[in-house]
């Protein structure tokens, strides 16, 4: 089986890299400018010249705020890349794996978490852009599998976990909100249970996170107790920061149709964090 994986400086691609490369597994991850997912052109090369058998998409514009001003940008890399990329991958008859977000849901419902069958409803550019991502990965391309992902965290510097540390060491108290509820998801995870899914052939769209669910606040708190980190953590709401982006309140998905797909009992997002901070202690 040879993989291509775009997006490759990407925390999502780095875990699936170390994967392949400590497995010894065929694959390649061009550089950006070759692997450029909004020029059609570029791709088409790609795809002729690797033939590859499962392309795994971790490309994306994941600026929630400024996508708010910067929309061509957002909808170019989150809606057209995917829409190129599946196209591009169904020619030469390759699996497609793109990665979809909980921010396309509005975060009103109240009868449980967000199941694969419920309504999306985007309240940003950046929801707006995903949704459209996931209909064009699956229109252009019969054997799509779209993944949906929340709070995601791993080797890198754009994700809740490093930037609390970093903040911790400032002056004064934390604030972190307390009505905003989604769940943390590990790389570690979503390499786990996305090889499986190819490997069982799963098509069509699916929830993939850690299990459970948490406030920003309760999972702050984890990452400072864990971390030994002396530091007291206030909680707030969402309204004391007014960023350009509205976020769902509560956007926690319910990841039980991947699991029962794939045979893997997922773990809870308080062992998935456990399992990275030991390895960042």
């Amino acid at each position: 089986m040879r993989y291509l994986v775009t997006g490759k400086n990407g925390q999502l691609a780095r875990s699936f890299l170390r994967r392949f490369e400590s497995s010894g597994t065929d694959h390649a991850a061009p550089d950006e400018n070759v692997a450029d997912i909004t020029d059609p052109v570029k791709i088409r090369e790609l795809m002729t010249s690797y033939r590859p058998d499962v392309v795994i998409n971790c490309a994306a514009y994941n600026l929630v705020d400024r996508a708010e001003e910067d929309r061509d940008t957002a909808f170019k890399v989150n809606a057209v890349g995917p829409a190129i990329l599946a196209e591009a991958a169904q020619a030469c008859g390759a699996y497609f794996v793109h990665f979809g977000s909980d921010y396309v849901f509005d975060g009103s419902k109240e009868t449980g978490l967000y199941r694969e069958d419920d309504t999306p409803n985007p309240l940003s550019v950046y929801g707006s852009s995903k949704r459209q991502g996931e209909e064009n990965a699956l229109r252009n391309n019969d054997k799509s599998l779209v993944l949906r992902l929340s709070w995601v965290f791993g080797e890198g510097k754009q994700n809740f976990i490093v930037k609390l540390i970093e903040w911790s060491a400032r002056s004064g108290p934390l604030k972190v909100t307390c009505d905003e509820f989604s769940v943390p998801t590990s790389t570690e995870t979503v390499v786990d249970v996305t090889l499986r899914a190819v490997q069982r052939g799963a098509t069509g769209m699916f929830h993939l996170t850690n299990s459970g669910y948490c406030s920003r606040y309760e999972w702050a708190k984890l990452i400072v107790k864990e971390m030994g980190i002396d530091k007291f953590i206030r909680p707030v709401t969402m309204a004391s920061f007014p960023l350009p982006a509205k976020r769902p309140a509560f956007s926690a998905m319910d990841n039980r149709a991947i699991g029962a797909l794939t045979g893997i009992s997922i773990p809870s997002w308080e062992d998935a964090v456990r399992s990275f901070l030991r390895g960042h202690s």
